[in-house]
């Protein structure tokens, strides 16, 4: 089973990872390691996946999936088996692993740097916009300058086409001192005029840095150009779904 791990200075005892398609049990449109029940693939392939996913962590680890709905909505995670609508989670208890699922959208990651406190938060251009990392700050209630952040892949800046009404929605939603430079995470479609290109790691890093997190990582892996690695919505419509998690262990 093959990982992108973080690189970012997490103190010990924090385990993150966002899997990839590569290995797993799902096969046609969702060949490799779907880890999503909504999807449409075959339930006991994905309930292998995660299998094969739990087996790479500690014993007893549990996983607070979510009914992702692209909000802002931040829950707290625990080791019930329920399945919330929220697209963020977050914990201070050992052996509960915040998770979210993507195929283009952003995931980001979250711990404080004493490793008391982590979270997870899925963050498409909605969710972006209305303001789901900002919640999962708050939900944290750790000052923004003792919290670093990872970026995991989404679809690249030179992949991702939206229309001028997304531009406007973000504009209107940012503050004036930060216009100018959520401007410039749009790039005009020369050859598509109406259109622009949207680089969702360049509004991350605006909102966060206005939210006051200047400990920033990752970013720069593209879900919709690397069709080995990577499921992606946007290049393939039905397909499967990556997971991103985080979790905090006792230190050794």
């Amino acid at each position: 089973m093959t990982f992108i791990k973080p690189d970012w200075p997490v103190p010990p005892g924090i385990i993150a990872l966002t899997t990839t398609r590569e290995s797993g049990f799902s096969h046609s449109v969702y060949a490799g390691l779907n880890l999503a029940r909504h999807v449409g693939d075959d339930s006991d392939s994905v309930n292998r996946n995660r299998d094969a996913l739990a087996a790479t962590l500690p014993a007893g680890t549990a996983f607070q999936w979510l009914e992702q709905v692209h909000g802002c909505k931040v829950i707290e995670a625990n080791r019930t088996q329920d399945t919330p609508g929220a697209d963020a989670s977050w914990t201070s208890a050992n052996g509960v692993a915040c998770a979210v699922m993507t195929a283009d959208c952003l995931p980001v990651l979250f711990c404080s740097k004493d490793g008391n406190k982590i979270a997870a938060a899925h963050a498409g251009w909605r969710g972006l916009n209305q303001g789901v990392l900002e919640a999962t700050v708050r939900a944290l209630s750790v000052p923004p300058a003792d919290l670093m952040v990872w970026l995991g892949p989404a679809i690249g800046p030179q992949a991702f086409e939206v229309g001028a009404e997304v531009r406007e929605q973000f504009l209107c939603a940012s503050a004036t001192s930060t216009r100018a430079d959520i401007s410039r995470c749009f790039r005009e479609n020369a050859v598509n005029p109406g259109f622009y290109w949207a680089d969702l790691y360049a509004l991350a890093r605006v909102r966060l840095a206005a939210a006051g997190i200047t400990d920033i990582y990752g970013g720069g892996l593209c879900t919709f150009s690397d069709a080995n690695r990577f499921y992606s919505y946007r290049r393939d419509g039905q397909t499967g779904r990556m997971a991103t998690v985080i979790l905090k262990t006792s230190p050794h």
